[in-house]
């Protein structure tokens, strides 16, 4: 059951840097000096990191939907979606660091 609101909450968030451009949202863009921001395009930055929101925002609505279709596999669904999610965020760590997708 508390895949749904994480799902909700990625998906606002996801909507709030992709459409709104808030990088407050971004972890350490905030933080890092004037000169390091000026490196990189925010407006990529703000679209592949909102996807990227929207992305993790799915999976959680779909691990939430089995959940509740499969209750009574409860401990098999969450370790599923636990093991998952570690996937999708290392890919996308992996996604972000390589290439130089968001400089400018």
């Amino acid at each position: 059951m508390i895949f749904l609101p994480i799902a909700l909450i990625l998906f606002i968030f996801g909507w709030l840097i992709k459409v709104k451009k808030v990088t407050w949202l971004i972890s350490g863009f905030n933080t890092a000096s004037k000169s390091k921001q000026e490196e990189y395009d925010i407006g990529k930055l703000c679209k592949y990191f909102g996807n990227f929101l929207y992305v993790l925002a799915y999976h959680y609505l779909f691990w939430g939907i089995v959940l509740l279709l499969l209750s009574q596999f409860t401990d098999l669904i969450i370790w599923s979606a636990f093991i998952s999610s570690f996937f999708v965020v290392v890919g996308g760590i992996i996604f972000f660091n390589t290439g130089n997708k968001l400089k400018k």
